[in-house]
């Protein structure tokens, strides 16, 4: 299986600039333009499988990996509502490298929610000087999701880490990443490493339809050297762990939320530049054609909706985060709760509201639009394997037993539920 060449990996090594400095409103100012230096030729790309390093390089290059931590911690101060408004902005211009984002804003927010031991402040200087963070914990040929048969075994003072990790996303464009694994003792612990270290191979060989450019396939783990300091708990069920849950699933619906704009900026501009109106059409071109404006008033409409569902959910989070700085469990666990609804809320919505865009699209014109070169269908392709992410039946169930029995088993486990 073809790997991850190291000229590659090395393209996205290289520090960034320290966030430190840049106020929020400088920061959040350059995402536009990023998102336009992203956008150019992601069609491209995605037809040609040719990974995204240079739009990583130049995320870092913004400072904006750093954009979540406290200004009292040395950061910008950027809310969960302005990192996921960046995630929707990118994942419109290629909603690969917004959902290749989502391990390295899971990582920084347990951060800055338990700063005060010396490895997270480590952790910290590393997020403020550009570094990313990716991962990968699931593992293919188990019997239940989250099983885990990586091993971490000490030898003499160290430790050895082998096995293979799979949906390794964003791992290819990080600089550190998290492995699951099970030590001596059989206890579920977590290792964090750079991602050069001898033993770490990262794999291209991602198969999924859609969001072909997150090199969310596999890592081989053999003889990897870990040391003391690199190994931690896991916990999911933590306040910390079941806020960060949300968080991740909400990364995903904005990068969704992204390709339903990008399928609605494309589907604009193919019917001003291309598109012809049909054979029993009144009109005489397609941007006259009621139809043609119907659609694309629908999809724009779509697109609105989801922007503003998951916007709503980002602010939820932000009240989790308030209640975590209150300090008083009653205040966190019920905004866990509600954030956890509010999500799971605009998930089971906004998936309806974004296939249909992405579908619709392709009523805008006649075959023209199922054109290879214009790759219309990558949108509905990335939405529908985002989708898949998130078991969106049990969802709605676990909703409705809240509803009607006020059963909030689900809610708290910290899993993607």
């Amino acid at each position: 299986m073809p790997n991850i060449a190291p000229s590659a990996l090395s393209a996205t090594a290289a520090p960034g600039p320290a966030a430190e400095g840049d106020n929020l409103s400088e920061l959040l100012a350059k995402i536009p333009t990023l998102s336009a230096e992203i956008s150019k030729e992601a069609a491209r790309r995605d037809l040609e499988r040719e990974l995204p390093f240079e739009a990583f390089h130049l995320f870092k290059e913004a400072g904006l990996g750093a954009l979540r931590i406290p200004v009292a911690l040395g950061g910008p101060g950027g809310s969960v509502a302005d990192y996921i408004d960046m995630i929707m902005a990118i994942g419109a211009a290629d909603s690969n490298v917004a959902h290749a984002l989502r391990s390295h804003f899971n990582f920084t927010e347990s951060l800055i929610l338990s700063p005060n031991t010396a490895i997270d402040r480590t952790q910290l200087g590393r997020v403020l000087s550009g570094k990313l963070f990716g991962g990968a914990h699931t593992e293919q040929g188990t019997k239940r999701p989250g099983e885990v048969t990586t091993r971490l075994t000490r030898t003499g003072e160290t430790y050895r880490l082998n096995g293979r990790k799979w949906y390794a996303t964003g791992t290819a464009f990080s600089d550190f990443a998290s492995f699951s694994a099970r030590n001596d003792d059989d206890e579920f612990v977590s290792v964090l490493l750079p991602v050069d270290r001898k033993g770490i191979t990262i794999l291209d060989d991602w198969d999924g339809m859609g969001q072909r450019l997150t090199a969310s396939g596999g890592v081989m783990l053999e003889d990897v050297e870990v040391l003391p300091h690199e190994i931690s708990r896991r916990g999911l069920n933590t306040l910390v762990g079941r806020h960060t849950s949300t968080l991740r699933q909400l990364h995903l619906a904005a990068s969704m939320a992204g390709a339903v704009r990008g399928a609605l900026a494309e589907g604009t501009d193919y019917v001003r530049r291309q598109a012809r109106s049909a054979a029993h059409s009144a009109a005489e071109t397609a941007n006259a054609d009621p139809f043609v404006q119907k659609i694309l008033g629908e999809i724009a409409a779509g697109s609105f909706a989801v922007d503003t569902l998951i916007r709503e959910s980002a602010r939820a989070l932000d009240r989790s985060v308030v209640a975590f700085a209150g300090g008083e469990d009653e205040a966190i666990e019920a905004a866990l709760i509600e954030s956890a609804l509010t999500t799971a809320r605009t998930q089971i919505i906004a998936s309806q509201l974004a296939l249909a865009a992405a579908t619709n699209v392709f009523e805008l014109g006649g075959g023209s639009a199922t054109s290879r070169h214009l790759n219309l269908d990558r949108h509905w392709r990335n939405i529908r394997t985002v989708l898949n992410h998130n078991p969106l039946l049990h969802k709605a169930r676990v909703v409705g037993d809240y509803y009607i029995n006020g059963t909030t088993t689900h809610l708290e486990e910290g899993k993607v539920f």
